[in-house]
């Protein structure tokens, strides 16, 4: 079976580096299937590794995409699938592509649930970052507040729509009035748009109310504005870096108020659950997406032929992106 796909041999910026071609993709070994891709999502973390970015780099040549949905096509001896089953692919299996060929014990490979493609390949990673946010750094009680910002991103929106589900309540910082509705309208309790005297808007935006956890995915300075915002002994969990700074946090903050910092990787995560406690999540995170109770705003979506666009469109940000960038291989 021949396939078309992208690839790219040396790092740099994708519109100087990657390129379309067709190759022979070969048939399935012994506990491979080969499937054809429905949806793939086109992420930061793909520009990032076509830029060679220290820590996502990898043996050249690569096809990117971290995640995919496809239905199986062709099968190798004691694959544990059929033609026909609908799979997530695995993890960083190089989705950008019409047809892979993947190993039944490769991280991520599970069936699918019916549903829409776009919506399940979208919740893959984000749907799990999201909870493990939630369920794995504070004890939160029943009706406590949750400061996050980078709200209007798609883990700050999963983390809105799970909070709900769990009793918990969200207070959500964003930098544009036009989201303010729309992540209201998802379940936020509160929203706020960042800036000057902040502690003292979420204040009033919480009724006064003690936030032991606060989820930053922009890093920088954002990070104390954030503390500022906490109870003392509070934890800020870092998962991401939009502004490609290091988190800073202030001595006093930590000296007078045990304001803490971690990081946090899905991966680790995982790495404190049984296989079936993670089977029993990733189940619950791909229902919730196929019957829309999560759902992730689609900016876009393009063809393996409108690559360069692709990508364009990906690195950019706020409502010049204004959301998730799909590529459907074999449109």
């Amino acid at each position: 079976m021949r396939t078309r796909r992208l690839r790219f041999d040396e790092n740099g910026e994708p519109a100087d580096v990657v390129r379309l071609e067709e190759v022979e993709l070969g048939d399935p070994g012994p506990g491979e299937v080969i499937a054809r891709l429905e949806a793939s999502a086109m992420h930061i973390a793909d520009i990032k590794l076509v830029q060679g970015i220290d820590a996502l780099r990898r043996p050249l040549p690569v096809t990117p995409g971290f995640e995919g949905v496809g239905t199986v096509v062709e099968t190798g001896a004691d694959s544990g699938y059929q033609v026909g089953d609908r799979v997530f692919l695995p993890l960083g299996c190089g989705t950008f592509s019409e047809y892979v060929r993947v190993h039944r014990n490769a991280m991520g490979m599970r069936r699918a649930p019916a549903g829409d493609a776009e919506q399940l390949v979208l919740s893959n990673i984000n749907g799990a970052t999201a909870w493990t946010l939630l369920q794995d750094f504070v004890d939160l009680e029943q009706g406590e507040w949750v400061l996050q910002d980078a709200a209007n991103s798609n883990v700050g929106r999963y983390l809105i729509v799970l909070a709900a589900k769990w009793g918990y309540r969200t207070v959500n910082l964003v930098r544009r009035e036009e989201v303010v509705q729309e992540l209201k309208d998802l379940g936020a309790d509160a929203v706020v748009l960042d800036g000057p005297d902040l502690p003292a808007r979420i204040r009033e935006a919480t009724g006064g109310a003690d936030i032991r956890l606060g989820i930053d995915a922009i890093a920088g300075e954002g990070v104390m504005r954030m503390a500022d915002c906490l109870a003392d002994g509070g934890l800020i969990v870092n998962y991401g870096t939009l502004t490609d700074e290091p988190c800073r946090i202030d001595f006093w903050q930590m000296f007078l108020h045990d304001i803490r910092l971690c990081g946090m990787s899905t991966t680790r995560c995982f790495a404190t659950r049984t296989e079936a406690e993670i089977d029993e999540l990733q189940e619950e995170i791909a229902l919730m997406a196929a019957d829309g109770r999560l759902s992730a705003k689609i900016a876009a979506r393009y063809t393996l032929d409108e690559w360069r666009e692709a990508f364009a469109h990906a690195g950019r940000t706020g409502s010049a992106r204004d959301g998730k960038i799909i590529v459907l291989p074999n449109a």
